[in-house]
Protein backbone atom coordinates (compact mmCIF):
# COMPACT_ATOMS: atom_id res chain seq x y z
CA UNK A 1 0.00 0.00 0.00
CA UNK A 2 2.73 2.31 0.65
CA UNK A 3 4.52 1.38 -2.40
CA UNK A 4 1.67 2.17 -4.29
CA UNK A 5 0.65 5.61 -2.73
CA UNK A 6 4.52 6.28 -3.60
CA UNK A 7 4.39 5.29 -7.04
CA UNK A 8 0.68 7.19 -7.28
CA UNK A 9 2.26 10.40 -5.93
CA UNK A 10 5.69 9.71 -8.45
CA UNK A 11 3.42 9.66 -10.94
CA UNK A 12 1.41 12.69 -10.28
CA UNK A 13 4.69 14.69 -10.10
CA UNK A 14 5.85 13.60 -13.44
CA UNK A 15 2.73 14.94 -14.61
CA UNK A 16 3.35 18.75 -12.95
CA UNK A 17 6.39 18.22 -14.68
CA UNK A 18 5.47 17.59 -17.67
CA UNK A 19 2.80 20.34 -17.69
CA UNK A 20 5.24 22.91 -16.44
CA UNK A 21 8.05 21.70 -19.06
CA UNK A 22 5.27 22.16 -21.96
CA UNK A 23 4.09 25.74 -20.43
CA UNK A 24 7.31 26.93 -20.28
CA UNK A 25 8.10 26.04 -24.11
CA UNK A 26 5.58 27.28 -25.25
CA UNK A 27 6.03 30.45 -23.89
CA UNK A 28 9.03 30.70 -24.84
CA UNK A 29 8.98 29.80 -28.16
CA UNK A 30 6.12 32.20 -27.91
CA UNK A 31 8.15 35.19 -27.23
CA UNK A 32 10.59 34.17 -29.11
CA UNK A 33 8.28 34.64 -32.27
CA UNK A 34 6.66 37.99 -30.81
CA UNK A 35 10.49 39.09 -30.88
CA UNK A 36 11.47 37.55 -34.67
CA UNK A 37 8.29 39.52 -35.58
CA UNK A 38 8.79 42.97 -34.51
CA UNK A 39 12.75 42.59 -35.77
CA UNK A 40 12.02 41.20 -38.75
CA UNK A 41 8.62 41.91 -40.20
CA UNK A 42 7.64 45.64 -38.30
CA UNK A 43 10.40 47.57 -37.94
CA UNK A 44 11.55 46.96 -41.67
CA UNK A 45 8.17 48.33 -42.33
CA UNK A 46 8.93 51.39 -40.88
CA UNK A 47 12.52 51.64 -41.70
CA UNK A 48 13.95 51.34 -45.02
CA UNK A 49 17.20 51.00 -44.66
CA UNK A 50 18.98 48.53 -47.71
CA UNK A 51 21.37 47.60 -44.98
CA UNK A 52 18.83 46.85 -42.09
CA UNK A 53 19.75 43.17 -42.05
CA UNK A 54 23.34 43.82 -41.43
CA UNK A 55 23.20 46.21 -39.08
CA UNK A 56 20.55 44.35 -36.57
CA UNK A 57 22.75 40.93 -36.84
CA UNK A 58 26.07 43.42 -36.57
CA UNK A 59 24.68 45.12 -33.58
CA UNK A 60 22.84 41.96 -31.95
CA UNK A 61 25.80 40.18 -32.54
CA UNK A 62 27.83 42.88 -30.15
CA UNK A 63 24.63 43.13 -27.58
CA UNK A 64 25.13 38.87 -27.52
CA UNK A 65 29.43 39.50 -26.79
CA UNK A 66 28.70 41.59 -24.33
CA UNK A 67 25.91 39.58 -22.69
CA UNK A 68 27.73 36.43 -22.55
CA UNK A 69 31.30 38.38 -21.31
CA UNK A 70 29.25 39.30 -18.22
CA UNK A 71 26.85 36.22 -17.58
CA UNK A 72 29.11 33.41 -19.26
CA UNK A 73 28.96 31.13 -22.32
CA UNK A 74 25.07 29.80 -22.45
CA UNK A 75 23.54 27.70 -23.53
CA UNK A 76 25.26 24.42 -24.14
CA UNK A 77 24.92 22.72 -27.27
CA UNK A 78 22.04 19.56 -27.12
CA UNK A 79 24.22 16.75 -26.82
CA UNK A 80 26.23 18.41 -24.37
CA UNK A 81 23.62 18.61 -22.06
CA UNK A 82 22.46 15.30 -22.55
CA UNK A 83 25.92 13.71 -22.06
CA UNK A 84 25.74 15.96 -18.74
CA UNK A 85 22.54 14.50 -17.57
CA UNK A 86 23.36 10.87 -18.34
CA UNK A 87 27.28 11.19 -16.34
CA UNK A 88 25.51 13.57 -13.34
CA UNK A 89 22.04 12.61 -13.03
CA UNK A 90 21.87 16.64 -12.99
CA UNK A 91 22.01 19.63 -14.63
CA UNK A 92 22.82 23.16 -12.80
CA UNK A 93 19.95 25.52 -12.62
CA UNK A 94 22.41 28.33 -11.58
CA UNK A 95 21.20 31.62 -13.29
CA UNK A 96 18.64 30.27 -15.10
CA UNK A 97 16.74 33.55 -15.66
CA UNK A 98 20.20 34.85 -17.68
CA UNK A 99 20.61 31.34 -18.98
CA UNK A 100 17.13 31.88 -20.58
CA UNK A 101 17.74 35.28 -22.10
CA UNK A 102 21.17 34.05 -23.63
CA UNK A 103 18.75 31.12 -25.64
CA UNK A 104 16.70 33.44 -26.87
CA UNK A 105 18.72 36.30 -27.76
CA UNK A 106 20.30 34.61 -31.13
CA UNK A 107 16.92 33.51 -32.06
CA UNK A 108 15.14 36.43 -32.14
CA UNK A 109 18.54 37.75 -33.87
CA UNK A 110 17.85 36.00 -36.63
CA UNK A 111 20.86 33.13 -36.45
CA UNK A 112 21.02 30.26 -38.18
CA UNK A 113 20.32 27.89 -34.47
CA UNK A 114 17.55 26.23 -33.25
CA UNK A 115 15.77 26.63 -29.67
CA UNK A 116 16.10 22.81 -28.72
CA UNK A 117 19.39 23.31 -27.19
CA UNK A 118 18.86 26.83 -24.61
CA UNK A 119 15.13 24.98 -24.01
CA UNK A 120 16.67 21.80 -23.34
CA UNK A 121 19.22 23.27 -20.51
CA UNK A 122 16.17 24.84 -19.28
CA UNK A 123 14.13 22.46 -18.97
CA UNK A 124 16.88 19.79 -17.27
CA UNK A 125 18.20 22.65 -14.77
CA UNK A 126 14.35 23.31 -13.59
CA UNK A 127 14.09 19.97 -13.11
CA UNK A 128 17.33 19.16 -10.83
CA UNK A 129 16.54 21.94 -8.63
CA UNK A 130 12.79 20.39 -8.35
CA UNK A 131 14.71 17.30 -7.44
CA UNK A 132 17.30 18.68 -4.95
CA UNK A 133 14.05 20.68 -3.33
CA UNK A 134 12.08 17.34 -2.74
CA UNK A 135 13.76 15.11 -1.73
CA UNK A 136 10.70 12.44 -0.51
CA UNK A 137 10.99 10.01 -3.34
CA UNK A 138 15.09 9.68 -2.95
CA UNK A 139 16.93 7.53 -6.02
CA UNK A 140 13.77 7.77 -7.93
CA UNK A 141 14.63 11.98 -8.36
CA UNK A 142 17.69 11.76 -9.79
CA UNK A 143 16.00 10.40 -12.96
CA UNK A 144 13.98 14.35 -12.98
CA UNK A 145 16.27 15.86 -15.12
CA UNK A 146 16.54 13.04 -18.10
CA UNK A 147 12.41 13.01 -17.58
CA UNK A 148 12.94 16.85 -18.41
CA UNK A 149 15.13 16.46 -21.64
CA UNK A 150 12.91 13.72 -22.90
CA UNK A 151 9.46 15.80 -22.12
CA UNK A 152 11.18 19.08 -23.75
CA UNK A 153 12.75 17.45 -26.74
CA UNK A 154 9.47 15.55 -27.84
CA UNK A 155 7.26 18.91 -27.18
CA UNK A 156 9.77 21.19 -29.54
CA UNK A 157 9.63 18.89 -32.21
CA UNK A 158 6.30 17.79 -31.79
CA UNK A 159 6.82 14.16 -31.47
CA UNK A 160 6.65 12.20 -28.29
CA UNK A 161 8.19 9.18 -29.29
CA UNK A 162 11.16 10.88 -30.73
CA UNK A 163 11.66 12.70 -27.43
CA UNK A 164 11.39 9.53 -26.10
CA UNK A 165 13.90 7.19 -27.85
CA UNK A 166 16.66 10.38 -29.07
CA UNK A 167 18.37 10.20 -25.51
CA UNK A 168 18.64 6.85 -25.14
CA UNK A 169 19.17 5.23 -28.60
CA UNK A 170 22.60 3.83 -29.08
CA UNK A 171 23.60 4.66 -25.59
CA UNK A 172 26.60 2.21 -24.98
CA UNK A 173 27.54 3.36 -20.79
CA UNK A 174 24.33 2.32 -19.14
CA UNK A 175 21.03 0.28 -20.06
CA UNK A 176 17.50 1.61 -20.89
CA UNK A 177 15.88 2.63 -17.87
CA UNK A 178 13.50 0.32 -16.30
CA UNK A 179 9.63 -0.29 -17.55
CA UNK A 180 8.39 2.06 -14.20
CA UNK A 181 10.71 4.85 -15.40
CA UNK A 182 10.11 3.98 -19.54
CA UNK A 183 6.61 5.03 -18.30
CA UNK A 184 7.18 7.85 -16.10
CA UNK A 185 8.92 9.10 -19.59
CA UNK A 186 6.06 9.14 -21.32
CA UNK A 187 3.53 10.43 -18.66
CA UNK A 188 5.99 13.48 -18.92
CA UNK A 189 6.09 14.03 -22.62
CA UNK A 190 2.86 13.47 -23.08
CA UNK A 191 1.28 15.86 -20.45
CA UNK A 192 3.88 18.31 -21.75
CA UNK A 193 2.78 17.88 -25.11
CA UNK A 194 -0.63 17.86 -24.12
CA UNK A 195 -0.45 21.28 -22.35
CA UNK A 196 1.75 22.84 -25.56
CA UNK A 197 -0.88 21.52 -27.92
CA UNK A 198 -3.82 22.74 -25.54
CA UNK A 199 -2.33 26.70 -25.51
CA UNK A 200 -1.48 26.28 -29.01
CA UNK A 201 -5.31 25.81 -29.47
CA UNK A 202 -6.37 28.38 -26.67
CA UNK A 203 -4.36 30.56 -28.06
CA UNK A 204 -5.14 29.65 -32.46
CA UNK A 205 -1.61 29.98 -32.76
CA UNK A 206 0.97 26.99 -34.51
CA UNK A 207 4.51 26.33 -34.22
CA UNK A 208 7.24 23.72 -34.70
CA UNK A 209 7.09 20.76 -37.08
CA UNK A 210 3.98 19.36 -39.24
CA UNK A 211 3.79 18.05 -42.40
CA UNK A 212 4.19 19.11 -45.64
CA UNK A 213 1.60 17.06 -47.36
CA UNK A 214 1.84 13.56 -49.34
CA UNK A 215 3.82 11.88 -51.70
CA UNK A 216 3.62 10.36 -54.96
CA UNK A 217 5.38 6.41 -54.63
CA UNK A 218 4.32 5.57 -58.65
CA UNK A 219 7.20 5.10 -61.40
CA UNK A 220 9.91 5.34 -58.11
CA UNK A 221 13.49 5.43 -60.09
CA UNK A 222 15.40 3.66 -57.38
CA UNK A 223 18.89 4.57 -59.31
CA UNK A 224 17.55 8.40 -58.20
CA UNK A 225 16.72 7.08 -54.97
CA UNK A 226 20.19 5.68 -53.95
CA UNK A 227 21.75 8.74 -55.58
CA UNK A 228 19.58 10.81 -53.13
CA UNK A 229 20.94 8.82 -50.47
CA UNK A 230 24.87 9.38 -50.80
CA UNK A 231 23.76 13.15 -51.32
CA UNK A 232 22.83 13.30 -47.87
CA UNK A 233 25.60 11.59 -46.61
CA UNK A 234 27.96 13.84 -48.15
CA UNK A 235 25.92 16.32 -46.96
CA UNK A 236 27.23 14.95 -43.44
CA UNK A 237 30.31 15.26 -44.78
CA UNK A 238 29.87 19.26 -45.22
CA UNK A 239 28.33 19.30 -41.71
CA UNK A 240 31.74 17.29 -40.16
CA UNK A 241 34.40 19.27 -42.02
CA UNK A 242 32.66 22.91 -41.03
CA UNK A 243 32.21 22.23 -37.88
CA UNK A 244 35.75 21.18 -37.54
CA UNK A 245 37.34 23.93 -39.31
CA UNK A 246 35.23 26.50 -38.23
CA UNK A 247 36.36 25.46 -34.21
CA UNK A 248 39.75 26.23 -35.62
CA UNK A 249 38.80 29.37 -37.53
CA UNK A 250 37.75 30.86 -34.10
CA UNK A 251 40.02 28.96 -31.55
CA UNK A 252 42.13 31.82 -30.91
CA UNK A 253 39.02 33.88 -29.47
CA UNK A 254 38.09 31.81 -27.44
CA UNK A 255 37.42 33.54 -24.60
CA UNK A 256 36.73 37.06 -26.40
CA UNK A 257 33.07 37.32 -26.81
CA UNK A 258 32.71 40.23 -27.84
CA UNK A 259 34.86 40.34 -31.11
CA UNK A 260 33.25 36.55 -31.84
CA UNK A 261 29.69 38.01 -31.39
CA UNK A 262 30.71 41.16 -33.97
CA UNK A 263 31.98 38.68 -36.25
CA UNK A 264 29.35 36.40 -36.16
CA UNK A 265 26.99 39.01 -36.39
CA UNK A 266 28.18 40.41 -39.50
CA UNK A 267 28.96 37.35 -41.25
CA UNK A 268 24.81 36.31 -40.47
CA UNK A 269 24.44 39.50 -41.78
CA UNK A 270 26.00 39.26 -45.09
CA UNK A 271 25.03 35.82 -45.81
CA UNK A 272 20.98 36.62 -44.86
CA UNK A 273 21.34 39.50 -47.02
CA UNK A 274 22.40 37.47 -50.08
CA UNK A 275 20.35 34.26 -49.14
CA UNK A 276 17.40 34.99 -46.95
CA UNK A 277 16.83 31.44 -46.41
CA UNK A 278 19.75 30.71 -44.27
CA UNK A 279 18.97 32.67 -41.40
CA UNK A 280 16.51 31.60 -38.67
CA UNK A 281 15.92 28.17 -37.15
CA UNK A 282 14.48 26.93 -40.64
CA UNK A 283 11.40 25.15 -39.34
CA UNK A 284 8.80 27.53 -40.55
CA UNK A 285 11.31 28.00 -43.89
CA UNK A 286 10.94 24.46 -44.59
CA UNK A 287 7.16 25.07 -45.62
CA UNK A 288 8.12 27.93 -48.00
CA UNK A 289 10.29 26.07 -49.97
CA UNK A 290 7.55 23.66 -51.68
CA UNK A 291 5.92 27.22 -52.34
CA UNK A 292 8.83 29.44 -53.80
CA UNK A 293 11.83 26.25 -54.28
CA UNK A 294 10.78 26.12 -57.96
CA UNK A 295 11.57 29.96 -58.25
CA UNK A 296 14.29 30.11 -56.38
CA UNK A 297 15.95 27.50 -58.76
CA UNK A 298 18.56 24.72 -58.79
CA UNK A 299 21.53 26.94 -57.86
CA UNK A 300 20.18 29.16 -55.04
CA UNK A 301 18.77 26.38 -53.27
CA UNK A 302 22.18 24.27 -52.96
CA UNK A 303 23.80 27.13 -51.70
CA UNK A 304 21.21 27.96 -49.69
CA UNK A 305 21.54 24.29 -48.45
CA UNK A 306 25.62 23.86 -47.93
CA UNK A 307 25.84 27.36 -46.50
CA UNK A 308 23.11 27.07 -44.09
CA UNK A 309 25.42 24.36 -42.92
CA UNK A 310 28.10 26.64 -42.86
CA UNK A 311 26.54 29.25 -41.27
CA UNK A 312 24.62 26.63 -38.34
CA UNK A 313 28.41 26.32 -37.14
CA UNK A 314 29.95 29.58 -37.14
CA UNK A 315 27.04 31.15 -34.92
CA UNK A 316 27.11 28.49 -32.49
CA UNK A 317 31.27 28.75 -32.69
CA UNK A 318 30.57 33.13 -32.38
CA UNK A 319 28.61 32.86 -29.72
CA UNK A 320 24.78 32.92 -31.42
CA UNK A 321 24.73 29.71 -29.38
CA UNK A 322 21.56 27.21 -29.97
CA UNK A 323 20.43 23.64 -31.44
CA UNK A 324 21.49 22.59 -34.83
CA UNK A 325 18.53 20.42 -35.21
CA UNK A 326 16.38 22.75 -37.23
CA UNK A 327 18.96 24.44 -39.32
CA UNK A 328 20.04 21.20 -40.17
CA UNK A 329 16.90 19.77 -41.12
CA UNK A 330 16.05 22.87 -43.35
CA UNK A 331 19.40 22.51 -45.25
CA UNK A 332 18.45 18.60 -46.09
CA UNK A 333 15.25 19.57 -47.37
CA UNK A 334 16.52 22.36 -49.42
CA UNK A 335 19.10 20.13 -50.94
CA UNK A 336 15.91 17.76 -51.47
CA UNK A 337 13.90 20.06 -53.68
CA UNK A 338 17.03 20.84 -55.41
CA UNK A 339 17.37 17.53 -56.83
CA UNK A 340 13.67 17.57 -57.62
CA UNK A 341 14.18 19.80 -60.01
CA UNK A 342 17.40 17.75 -61.17
CA UNK A 343 15.95 14.66 -61.39
CA UNK A 344 12.50 15.52 -62.20
CA UNK A 345 11.05 13.79 -59.22
CA UNK A 346 8.21 14.18 -56.52
CA UNK A 347 9.65 17.34 -54.26
CA UNK A 348 8.13 15.47 -51.07
CA UNK A 349 9.72 12.10 -51.71
CA UNK A 350 13.54 13.95 -52.96
CA UNK A 351 13.44 15.91 -49.47
CA UNK A 352 12.54 13.00 -47.24
CA UNK A 353 15.09 10.39 -48.56
CA UNK A 354 18.17 13.33 -48.26
CA UNK A 355 16.78 14.75 -45.19
CA UNK A 356 16.73 11.49 -43.57
CA UNK A 357 19.99 10.16 -44.94
CA UNK A 358 21.59 13.36 -43.55
CA UNK A 359 20.79 13.10 -40.01
CA UNK A 360 20.59 10.04 -40.05
CA UNK A 361 24.38 10.22 -41.03
CA UNK A 362 25.05 13.08 -38.62
CA UNK A 363 23.44 11.13 -35.40
CA UNK A 364 23.52 7.68 -36.06
CA UNK A 365 20.63 7.20 -34.66
CA UNK A 366 18.49 5.50 -37.50
CA UNK A 367 14.97 5.03 -35.27
CA UNK A 368 14.90 8.44 -33.73
CA UNK A 369 15.44 10.47 -37.00
CA UNK A 370 12.64 8.34 -38.51
CA UNK A 371 10.74 9.28 -35.79
CA UNK A 372 11.01 12.70 -36.21
CA UNK A 373 10.98 12.51 -40.27
CA UNK A 374 7.57 11.23 -39.91
CA UNK A 375 6.49 14.68 -38.72
CA UNK A 376 6.94 16.27 -41.45
CA UNK A 377 6.85 13.61 -44.51
CA UNK A 378 3.85 11.04 -44.42
CA UNK A 379 3.62 8.02 -43.50
CA UNK A 380 3.82 6.39 -46.85
CA UNK A 381 7.53 7.54 -47.02
CA UNK A 382 8.27 5.25 -43.68
CA UNK A 383 10.00 2.58 -45.18
CA UNK A 384 12.02 4.02 -47.71
CA UNK A 385 13.02 6.85 -45.25
CA UNK A 386 13.69 3.82 -42.57
CA UNK A 387 15.68 2.08 -45.63
CA UNK A 388 17.67 5.45 -46.05
CA UNK A 389 18.24 5.92 -42.33
CA UNK A 390 19.52 2.51 -42.08
CA UNK A 391 22.08 2.25 -44.90
CA UNK A 392 23.07 5.86 -43.77
CA UNK A 393 24.56 5.05 -40.23
CA UNK A 394 27.00 2.15 -41.80
CA UNK A 395 28.88 4.91 -43.16
CA UNK A 396 31.44 5.85 -40.12
CA UNK A 397 32.78 9.06 -39.92
CA UNK A 398 35.80 9.26 -41.41
CA UNK A 399 39.07 9.47 -39.53
CA UNK A 400 40.81 12.35 -41.36
CA UNK A 401 37.62 14.41 -40.16
CA UNK A 402 37.42 13.26 -36.17
CA UNK A 403 40.95 14.45 -36.30
CA UNK A 404 40.89 17.80 -38.40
Amino acid sequence: MVELKRNMLLTLYTVIVGVIAGSIIWCFIRFMNLGINFFWEYLPGLINFKYYTIAVCLIGGLLIGLWKSKYGDAPEELNEVIKTVKKDYRYSYNNILTSIVSALLPLILGASVGPEAGLTGIIAGLCTWAGDKLKIFNNELEELAHIGITAALGTIFASPLFGFVEPIENEKESKLPKTSKNILYFVAILSSFGIFIFLNHLTHTHSGLHSIGTAALSNINYFYVTILMAIGIALSYVYFISHKLVKLIFKNLENNFIVKGCVGGLLLGIIGTVLPLTMFSGEEQIYLLLGTGAQLGLIVLILTSIIKIILTNVCIETGLKGGHFFPMIFSGTAMGYAMSILMNMDPVLSMSIVTTAFMASILKKPIAVVLLMMIIFPINLIPLMLVSAVIACLFETPKVLENL
